[in-house]
């Protein structure tokens, strides 16, 4: 999945900030920006515009997170909703599973799982704050049909 490239939207008045920086750091994100470039019903979107302040369960010190996307989105009744979008390979998702030995990968995934969930947490807060949907798409969801 590991994947870096700019995007170039062909709709640039739809993309909220500075169209010629937008980086996919994988072809699943590079999929994702082509959708909202090009789909109608996304009326707005945004790359990593946006940071929402978390604490990290593995320090305790605040940082960061840029989700991936922005959108506003005219949905099927006519209204728009706007929506918060992580892309994440599926296994990044679920708690790492336990073997009977503990590897150094085992804690590494456990750690990466931790604060990730801290941080969609943090956005899913933003969210009911701000009448938005947080939304999270993996490979399944991203390339189904």
């Amino acid at each position: 999945m590991a994947y870096k490239s700019k995007y170039r939207p062909e709709n640039p008045d739809k993309y909220v900030g500075d169209p010629t920086k937008i980086v996919c750091r994988s072809t699943w994100e590079r999929k994702m920006c082509k959708y909202m470039d090009k789909n109608k019903n996304v009326l707005r979107w945004a790359s990593e515009e946006i940071a929402i302040p978390y604490i990290s369960p593995v320090d305790n010190k605040p940082h960061r997170y840029y989700p991936d996307f922005l959108a506003e989105i005219k949905t099927r009744d006519g209204k728009v909703q706007k929506y918060l979008i992580e892309v994440k390979p599926y296994k990044q998702t679920k708690p790492p599973t336990a073997k009977s030995r503990k590897t150094k990968t085992y804690h590494i995934n456990m750690k990466t799982y931790a604060v990730n969930t801290a941080k969609w947490k943090a956005a899913r807060e933003l969210c009911e704050d701000n009448d938005w949907k947080f939304t999270l798409l993996t490979e399944k969801e991203i390339f189904k049909g």
